[in-house]
């Protein structure tokens, strides 16, 4: 058996994404349609900011229609700094989305966008609303069927893009409503003003419907994830936002201790939950760590004799979101789950100390509270 330059086959642009689109979305399951609206729902989010509106429709004939209500998006590329036109990010993987800086929201994964979901569509069509004119263009399995075409006025401008994933190609076309309603839950929270919906058709009967938007950031996910825990008494997040440049970005935090001696950190890069953490969960933990174990000191609540308070143990009963945006995001690893941005460290966390420390001083009777939880573990140590 020989094996030489012969042997080896070059997939290029659609046909490289039928052959493995494994290697583009993941799964042809349903882990790979999810990716497949994460595309669409991204370019919507990012044209949509700040303070607009997209809308998401799971249809009843197993489609999905992506609407925003941004500037629309011209067909043709245009000249200067204007990028790719719709046409070509639908047909080019060279015109992918790039991790993109602090500004662009992550929604799907980086360097994969709707060239993709055009090529593992059965069908696509795009619809653009600008400047009073309402054009649209039909796709076949990537492929055009005609060019863009003028259909008629129109009111108001965005652009409107729906799909039907292949049922060649993916063992189920149906996406789960829960995993994106929660999705997008995380999206509006980490842009505020942004309105996201989400409406499901395919039940028998009524439709159903879901709206996201959050005004107060990532003080309302931490109050959201205690009423989920159950909590009995509701109180106020701490949180903050701060620019710094010496990360190069911006970082937006809020947390509060329950009842619960559970840690649950929630973390996020430009939008982008880092599911393994990385350098702004580290740098938070340092901050907390370092403002309670001052305060106790100050208070005389530890002596100069007593350790420094675990840090496991001051996470103990903490919900948190640690969101951070990035002008040049560093992510270890394939999986973009792992922030590694070593400034981000230091930066986020003596925010966070200089942040909690003052809260502390301002509330001596709930801080008492607070530190005393974890002042006991050190003597009984």
């Amino acid at each position: 058996m020989e094996y030489d330059v012969a042997a080896i086959e070059v997939l290029e642009g659609r046909e490289a994404v039928r052959k493995r689109p494994g290697m583009w979305i993941g799964s042809v399951g349903e882990r790979g349609v999810l990716q497949m609206v994460w595309e669409a729902v991204g370019r919507a989010v990012n044209q949509s900011l700040p303070g607009g509106a997209v809308d998401v429709t799971l249809t009843r004939d197993g489609g999905v229609r992506v609407a925003d209500d941004g500037p629309g998006d011209p067909f043709e590329t245009t000249g200067g700094t204007g990028g790719p036109g719709l046409e070509t990010l639908l047909t080019s993987l060279r015109a992918g989305p790039d991790p993109g800086g602090r500004h662009t929201v992550a929604v799907g994964h980086p360097r994969v966008g709707l060239c993709v979901v055009n090529a593992l569509s059965s069908r696509l069509k795009a619809e653009v609303r600008r400047e009073g004119v309402l054009r649209a263009q039909e796709y076949a399995h990537g492929v055009a069927v005609a060019p863009p075409a003028t259909v008629g006025p129109a009111a108001g401008s965005g652009t409107t893009i729906a799909f039907w994933p292949d049922t060649e190609i993916f063992e189920t076309t149906r996406c789960s409503f829960a995993v994106l309603a929660e999705h997008f839950r995380q999206v509006a929270v980490l842009n505020p003003g942004l309105t996201i919906t989400l409406t499901d058709e395919r039940p028998a009967g009524e439709a159903r419907a879901v709206m996201f938007r959050y005004p107060g950031g990532v003080r309302d996910f931490v109050a959201a994830l205690e009423a989920e825990a159950g909590a009995l008494v509701h109180q106020d997040a701490i949180g903050f936002e701060r620019e710094d440049p010496r990360m190069a970005g911006a970082m937006e935090v809020a947390f509060l201790w329950s009842g619960s001696r559970e840690e649950r950190i929630h973390s996020f890069a430009n939008s982008l939950a880092t599911r393994q953490g990385g350098t702004h969960v580290d740098g938070f933990r340092d901050g907390v760590a370092a403002a309670v174990t001052a305060y106790a000191r100050r208070r005389g609540l530890l002596t100069p004799a007593d350790p420094d308070p675990d840090v496991a143990r001051i996470g103990e009963g903490l919900t948190a979101v640690v969101s951070v945006k990035l002008d040049r995001p560093e992510f270890l690893g394939a999986t973009v789950g792992l922030l590694g941005n070593t400034a981000v460290r230091a930066c986020v966390g003596e925010a966070v100390q200089e942040h909690l420390g003052t809260w502390l001083e301002e509330r001596p009777e709930r801080a008492a509270e607070i530190v005393a939880r974890f002042v006991r573990g050190v003597h009984e140590d």
